[in-house]
C-alpha cells in the first residue's frame, strides 16, 4: 500500500512562492505517475500537475509556467515548485498516486493560502 506524505505548505504573499514536497512509501514506484491536486473552499479537487516515472509531465492551464513538478525516484519524492503565486492558488494541495489510471493513494494535504 502506497502511503503519501505532504510538507511545505503555508502562508505566502500574492507573487511569493512555496515548495511543497511529498515523500512516498510503500510501494516500488516504477509505472506510478505521482502528481498534485488541489482542493479550494467549496469548489471541486482538480489536477494541478502530475509526472509519470520516465518524467513526462502535465500541468493544469491556471498552472503552466509558474508550477513546476519534479520527483526524485530514488528518494521515491515529488515536488511542486510554485511561482508567481495569486491568492486564487489558495486551496488545500493533496499529493497522489496512480498507476494504469487507478488512484493508489492520496496524501493528508497541506494548506497553502495566498493573500493580497
Amino acid at each position: 500500500q502506497v502511503q503519501l506524505v505532504e510538507s511545505g505548505g503555508g502562508l505566502v504573499q500574492a507573487g511569493g512562492s512555496l515548495r511543497l514536497s511529498c515523500a512516498a512509501s510503500g510501494s516500488t514506484f516504477n509505472n506510478i505517475v505521482l502528481g498534485w491536486y488541489r482542493q479550494a473552499p467549496g469548489k471541486q479537487r482538480e489536477l494541478v500537475a502530475t509526472i509519470s516515472s520516465a518524467g513526462n509531465t502535465n500541468y493544469a492551464d491556471s498552472v503552466k509556467g509558474r508550477f513546476t513538478i519534479s520527483r526524485d525516484n530514488a528518494k521515491n519524492t515529488v515536488d511542486l515548485q510554485m511561482n508567481s503565486l495569486k491568492p486564487e492558488d489558495t486551496a488545500v494541495y493533496y499529493c497522489n498516486a496512480q498507476k494504469y489510471g487507478v488512484v493508489l493513494s492520496w496524501g493528508k494535504g497541506t494548506l497553502v493560502t495566498v493573500s493580497l
